[in-house]
């Protein structure tokens, strides 16, 4: 591996490019150190349901939500913003034509992109600014340094306020650039490798943690204690969920084709036998972002339903008994209502991505065939009847990876910091960047003759279903 390493450094154009990469990626950290001016203290030190709800959300969004810096948004209102243009150009026709444009047309819904990116912003960080003014101290401004707020002191002065939103928009269009420089002048996709380190960064602090509470000892697997046959289970655990995601990321379904032959002049060209790969998890990581958004819901809103009776009636009680068991991550009904919410969104997430009416167009545009299948409405349902049994396959892994740390934090008694990298949205993106890293990086010591990073998986050789 270190002889690897010397080669990609010993390549000029590589090594600058990788170089590049690492220092943007130092930008991008930095700039999570670096709080408003404004705001006293980490929303985090305030303790309570607040920094359990900020801690979870800042696994699932790859940034730290317990402290008000100038990244405090993150990357991922430019994500909303490119989920929610690829949901419309499924059903809106103009930008369904305009994907079709090639070149231009995606530079043109990349600047609708960023233009809704920054509404975006604007309206989370002013939401989210009110909640962190409403949250700690007697007065609901604990957070606040006391220079910044009014003469009376009855609230932050409008013009801070403006100047918190337009800070952090700008920090969340800063990210975007850098994730754009990247992308044209460094390694790997920009936006990506972002989201990855913010996901990686929260390492160092699940280890110190996992070292903190753990004990020399044998404690038979109690709930809460930490000791050496529960670090030896944590990290086969850990093994074995990561082996599942690589294999599964890879997962391909190959089916045959077969191109027409036809001649021009006195040669014969075509007939050649190919396949045609389909992903098993051809959803990926969404299925899990969409149910995970959903799930936050319901807990929050009989939790304010309740609010509206008596605290001895019997209806406060049902609706606080339903909020308490959405909110509890370690509940069955919990994990029931995710896993058939991940199946749910995975055949919708499919079925906006995957046209098989379109691939069988292009392939019998091409003169390429399916054996057995005539090309037109036969090829169109056969590739169908596929995709929905292998998205069964790829919707029954992502909800087993989805709960394994639910299981582990709720079983364990381990910190939801340390569970989280045991599957969710943080380990399948992190697979998946590493993979498209590693293949990029094999692309330019393929040019030069070198051998890959992986000979394996970062050759591009992935398990056939």
């Amino acid at each position: 591996m270190f002889e690897k390493l010397r080669i990609i450094f010993s390549i000029p154009e590589l090594r600058k490019k990788c170089l590049l990469t690492l220092g943007l990626l130092a930008v991008y950290r930095i700039g999570f150190h670096i709080p408003l001016p404004m705001v006293a203290t980490n929303l985090g030190e305030s303790g309570g349901a607040a920094n359990e709800f900020f801690e979870k959300v800042a696994v699932f969004a790859a940034s730290d939500l317990r402290q008000a810096t100038i990244f405090g948004l993150g990357i991922m209102p430019y994500i909303s913003a490119s989920i929610i243009f690829q949901l419309l150009g499924s059903v809106y026709k103009p930008l369904e034509e305009l994907k079709k444009e090639g070149e231009a047309g995606r530079k043109k819904l990349n600047e609708y992109t960023r233009y809704l990116t920054v509404a975006i912003c604007l309206v989370q960080s002013y939401m989210y600014l009110k909640f962190m003014l409403m949250s700690g101290g007697s007065t609901g401004y604990g957070n606040i340094n006391p220079n910044f707020l009014n003469a009376d002191s009855t609230g932050l002065f409008w013009g801070w306020q403006v100047v918190a939103v337009l800070v952090m928009t700008c920090g969340t269009v800063f990210l975007m650039w850098l994730g754009e420089q990247i992308d044209e002048y460094g390694i790997g996709n920009g936006i990506s490798l972002l989201i990855m380190a913010g996901i990686l960064a929260q390492m160092p602090k699940a280890l110190y943690i996992l070292v903190q509470n753990m004990k020399p000892e044998l404690t038979g697997l109690s709930r809460g204690q930490t000791g050496v046959e529960t670090l030896i289970l944590l990290i086969v655990l850990f093994v074995l969920v990561v082996f599942g995601v690589v294999f599964i990321t890879l997962g391909q379904r190959k089916i045959p084709t077969q191109s027409a032959k036809f001649t021009r002049g006195r040669r014969v060209y075509g007939g050649s036998r190919q396949h045609l790969p389909l992903r098993i998890n051809q959803a990926g990581v969404m299925p899990i972002i969409f149910a995970s958004s959903l799930l936050m819901i319901p807990g929050m809103l009989f939790a304010v339903l309740a609010g509206w009776f008596e605290s001895g009636g019997g209806m406060f009680k049902a609706l606080n008994l339903l909020s308490l068991t959405m909110q509890d991550q370690a509940s069955y009904f919990f994990n029931l209502f995710y896993v058939v919410l991940i199946f749910f969104f995975c055949y919708f997430w499919t079925a906006i991505t995957f046209n098989p009416k379109e691939m069988s167009d292009n392939l019998r545009d091409s003169g390429t065939f399916i054996p057995g299948y005539r090309p037109g409405k036969r090829t169109t349902d056969y590739l169908e009847k596929v995709m929905v049994r292998i998205t069964y396959v790829g919707a029954a892994f992502l909800a087993v990876v989805a709960i394994v740390p639910t299981i582990v934090y709720g079983s364990l008694g381990v910190d939801f910091a340390i569970a989280s990298f045991y599957g969710g949205t943080g380990l399948l993106i992190a697979v998946s960047v590493a993979f498209d890293l590693v293949q990029k990086i094999d692309s330019h010591l393929v040019m030069r003759n070198y051998r890959g990073l992986l000979e394996g998986a970062g050759g591009g050789v992935s398990p056939v279903v």
